[in-house]
């Protein structure tokens, strides 16, 4: 697991951090079993509620912010009638891009947990720190490696069959 920004809360009650991944994992998958890169995001509410599980479909939306973590914010916002989602922590299965996480900024989320890094275009730690930017008027901490291994491979496998 990456080390976390600063101290990592305990999850939402009645969750884990892995739980969460699994149910974003399983999102994932029926993403790809739609076409789309298979990423997927689970939005949690403070008390432990959970407000959005969604998959990317920016092919089947025709809509290029259509990213799993954009739609989660999408429907937390509308779930709590308010697009500042104070409280709320992400769990998504790849570190999100730069779009995403400036989301999750302008959302004011708590937290975000992510499984695989980003190599290419992850605006976390592995391409740019954006959450940690000192321009960032809000901090949104972040962990990742959370079930790693399997959202990599998920994301390996889909890109294997299509070459």
């Amino acid at each position: 697991m990456f080390a976390p920004a600063g101290p990592v809360p305990d999850p939402p009650p009645g969750l884990s951090w892995e739980g969460l991944m699994d149910q974003a994992l399983d999102q994932a998958r029926l993403a790809a079993e739609a076409g789309e890169v298979p990423v997927g995001a689970v939005l949690a509410g403070p008390g432990g509620h959970i407000l959005a599980r969604t998959g990317n479909a920016p092919v089947r939306r025709h809509d290029p912010t259509a990213h799993a973590e954009i739609l989660a914010l999408r429907a937390g916002g509308a779930a709590l009638g308010n697009y500042r989602l104070a409280g709320c922590v992400l769990a998504v299965t790849l570190e999100p891009c730069a779009m995403c996480a400036a989301a999750l900024v302008h959302a004011r989320l708590a937290g975000v947990v992510y499984g695989a890094a980003d190599d290419l275009a992850g605006a976390v730690i592995s391409r740019a720190e954006y959450l940690d930017a000192p321009f960032c008027n809000h901090r949104v901490w972040h962990m990742g490696g959370v079930r790693a291994e399997a959202c990599a491979a998920l994301l390996r496998d889909f890109f294997e069959r299509k070459r």
